[in-house]
């Protein structure tokens, strides 16, 4: 099994690179390949079970679309395909249309329908709670940007912000493509979430730590869905 991580050394904020180290430990006989920027990633050539990639600063995000330009067909060929992606934080919108700031505007990939726009001087910070094909989710947002989507969304939203503060629906699912503004890292939040995609990748066995993970998770849904807790 052949799991694939994009740029993990600009792609790492908010601890998303903690979501590979626990998939290190449910899948201990995985192969991962870390794919650095100057490197031509591992799915040009081959097929991966799994690529991933996390949050990355505003700028490093032209940074990526002109890396990731030249195999833009090869990537859309692989989520028509069915190939499994997780793109955390901000990383989805590379895949996008256009990333909006102020009087810039930058290209992304045009691989998904969406549309994203950034306001540098509003942060959006929350918690969030929401429904993924009738399994709860947990997460936290901390981002400049918003989006206009005509994609499939990630997960229903229960509490907290979308994609834009009028999306009923947050990130973006297409065919196993799951793009999400979720920090967490959601992989280690969200055991249920964890076991639905090594199940869709083929892997057997227990997600690591699963009893204590499974007990982090109920006490923070609980936390999440009190109506006395803030979620901003």
């Amino acid at each position: 099994m052949q799991i694939e991580i994009l740029y993990p050394e600009i792609c790492n904020l908010f601890g998303d690179s903690g979501n590979m180290r626990y998939l290190r430990q449910c899948l201990p006989e995985a192969e991962f390949t870390a794919t650095k920027l100057c490197d031509e990633p591992l799915f040009v050539k081959e097929t991966p079970n799994f690529i991933y990639m996390g949050s990355m600063t505003e700028k490093s995000q032209g940074r990526v679309i002109e890396r990731l330009m030249p195999y833009r067909e090869r990537i859309d060929e692989l989520i028509d395909g069915g190939t499994c992606f997780l793109f955390t934080g901000n990383s989805m919108e590379v895949l996008g249309e256009s990333i909006k700031s102020n009087d810039d505007m930058l290209e992304g990939l045009g691989i998904l329908k969406i549309r994203a726009k950034r306001d540098m001087k509003n942060r959006l910070n929350s918690l969030f709670l929401g429904k993924f094909e009738k399994m709860d989710i947990v997460g936290f947002h901390s981002r400049f940007s918003t989006a206009d989507s005509e994609e499939r969304g990630f997960a229903e939203v229960i509490r907290g912000c979308g994609t834009n503060a009028d999306s009923k629906t947050e990130g973006v699912r297409k065919n196993n493509f799951f793009g999400t503004y979720l920090l967490g890292p959601i992989l280690v939040l969200n055991p249920d979430f964890t076991r639905y995609l090594l199940e869709l990748i083929g892997a057997e066995g227990k997600i690591a730590f699963e009893e204590t993970a499974r007990q982090a998770f109920k006490l923070r849904l609980a936390e999440f869905k009190d109506m006395k807790r803030h979620l901003d």
